[in-house]
């Protein structure tokens, strides 16, 4: 167990080592500075040469947002009928076949969303050309979406007054040549030193040390692996995702991939303080997400180190922790620290199954994703975390009794109520999901559907409760993580988590973006005596304090009939 501990520890340490760097070159390569990597401009050049796109044509927020949704509403379209007809597409050794109509939109929306839901098995759901050209591209090209936003408010913070917030096509583009696919390739290559298959090869015949023939799925895992953390994806290329032993070989790999989900959500508020020239500012916020991380794990390492106690009651010694569902190459602790990292960080990989984590590790596990602000995913954490710093300034303001600043801008009633409307979007689209499919599998088990409701859950009681909040719970919160006991393959759950993916994907990255772009319009206003510090630890305090109560009001009913109930019934 220390040999774990001291594991995790390193492995975060070795993040925070290599984010500090990489958010200055992140600065550097929006600011426009010179950089190691401008060997690619003209590469960038023939691209927006050859699409008509003028890269200096400087866009307010309504044009950043509208270039944003088109290309996004593009992208769905085609990955929803390359999935449908991968079948007849090339890379298909294996023969998989197309997916359903609704198999297809959940796919698609998914990816585009940067969640990454799977209600399919890679081995069998998906060819090597849709992984590859459809899921790997929307891995880039969804986490570049949330960077350029999050630019965008860095930018309206920046400027006193200005509507000239740069070029959505400019700073997408570089997000993924100067920052995704640079990093990408490096991570693929020390996967590939370490044993993680590379190759358009099918299934391979192998003979067990027990006697049986099986036929090992192989496939190009390496470079969709990288892109999958880098870029906060979290989209498997294996069914059992990255506790299969070809998505995750060894030791080397798994510090990789759990550094690679955490260094760019880490160096991107590190930029955000060298981007405004306010780097107290986001030491406070990077305090507050660290703390609220801590505060999440500590319960969740503990609780799988400790071993089950139902086990415990039989007399059973657990030396190794609660081991149900945990890979042993990596134990109890290190799994328990994976599943924190990837909930409260929109990456939802797992190295271990979540459906068999302890009922406390689980009620962590969707504390981080209902939270959805501590470090968070590629861009959309700081933009949720934004959000909590709007309402908590005009809290503050009401406290003191003055008009709330942010930033040297009047905070209003419009930007206070779209920051109402995005904070009371998640509860909404959460419970009302959760209400709806567990009123269905109560009231009507038997409808005469293609899946029967009552086959939907293969745990009764309190944790299949838990099975139904944590889907919506992740697929609002971007995540793609799953309780595994769930059999969402159905119209349903296809339909119903893709409507809830699209919500809490744009809805949250809109309304900071429009935020910060109407705040930008206004005129400054200097800081006085009576301006509401807000890099002060007091403010971060506040801050926390805001998240902690907004989340229990929200969802304390529902973890009352879930998790903590099921923790109070071993």
């Amino acid at each position: 167990m220390i040999t774990e501990i001291t594991g995790v520890i390193a492995t975060y340490g070795i993040t925070l080592l290599l984010a500090w760097p990489l958010s200055g070159y992140i600065v550097k390569v929006f600011r426009g500075d010179r950089t190691w990597s401008d060997f690619l401009h003209p590469l960038e050049r023939l691209f927006f040469k050859i699409s008509g796109i003028n890269p200096h044509e400087e866009m307010n927020w309504k044009q950043h947002m509208k270039a944003m949704l088109t290309i996004n509403l593009v992208w769905f379209v085609y990955a929803f009928f390359a999935l449908m007809f991968q079948d007849k597409l090339p890379l298909n050794p294996d023969g998989n076949p197309g997916q359903s109509a609704d198999q297809a939109f959940n796919t698609a929306i998914s990816f585009v969303a940067n969640c990454n839901l799977q209600h399919y098995s890679g081995e069998t759901g998906v060819t090597y050309f849709t992984q590859l050209f459809v899921l790997a591209f929307l891995q880039f090209v969804s986490a570049a979406t949330g960077i350029a936003a999050l630019i965008v408010v860095f930018k309206a913070l920046k400027e006193k007054t200005t509507t000239r917030l740069g070029n959505f096509w400019d700073i997408f583009l570089k997000a993924i040549t100067r920052i995704l696919l640079p990093l990408s390739i490096v991570i693929a290559l020390i996967f590939i030193f370490n044993g993680m298959p590379a190759s358009y090869a099918g299934k391979d015949t192998v003979v067990t040390m027990q006697g049986d023939t099986v036929n090992v799925s192989r496939g190009p895992a390496a470079g969709f692996v990288a892109i999958k953390h880098l870029g906060t994806n979290g989209g498997g290329f294996f069914g059992a995702n990255s506790a299969h032993p070809l998505e995750n070989p060894n030791y080397i790999t798994w510090m990789t991939e759990m550094i690679a989900q955490v260094v760019i959500p880490v160096a991107m508020v590190f930029a955000l303080g060298l981007f405004i020239q306010r780097k107290k500012f986001a030491y406070v916020i990077f305090g507050v997400m660290t703390i609220g991380m801590i505060c999440l794990l500590i319960p969740s390492m503990q609780q799988e180190m400790a071993g089950n106690p139902a086990i415990a009651h039989m007399g059973i010694q657990q030396a190794t922790g609660a081991m149900e569902g945990k890979e042993v190459r990596f134990g109890a602790a290190a799994t328990g620290y994976w599943s924190t990292v990837t909930t409260i960080i929109s990456t939802g990989s797992i190295c271990g199954w979540h459906d068999s984590t302890m009922p406390l590790t689980g009620l962590m596990e969707l504390l981080g994703m209902m939270l959805n602000c501590f470090y968070g995913g590629c861009g959309a954490g700081i933009l949720n975390y934004y959000i909590f710093i709007i309402i908590s300034v005009f809290i503050s303001g009401l406290m003191v009794g003055r008009t709330p600043e942010f930033m040297g801008h009047k905070l209003e009633a419009r930007e206070v109520k779209i920051a109402a409307i995005v904070t009371l979007l998640s509860p909404l689209l959460i419970l009302a999901g959760t209400a709806l499919s567990a009123w269905v599998v109560t009231h009507h088990p038997d409808a005469r559907w293609a899946v029967k409701p009552s086959t939907w859950l293969n745990n009764p009681g309190y944790h299949g409760f838990s099975e139904m909040l944590y889907e919506y719970t992740s697929s609002n919160a971007n995540n793609g993580s799953g309780f595994e006991g769930l059999g969402d393959n159905n119209i349903f759950w296809n339909v119903s988590t893709a409507f809830v993916m699209i919500l809490g994907r744009f809805v949250p990255i809109i309304g900071p973006v429009a935020i910060a772009g109407m705040m930008a319009s206004k005129k400054y206003v200097p800081e006085s005596a009576g301006t509401l510090r807000t890099d002060s630890l007091t403010f971060g305090v506040m801050t926390f304090a805001v998240i902690l109560i907004l989340t229990a009001l929200s969802y304390f009913p529902a973890l009352v009939l879930g998790p903590i109930a099921e923790y109070f019934s071993l």
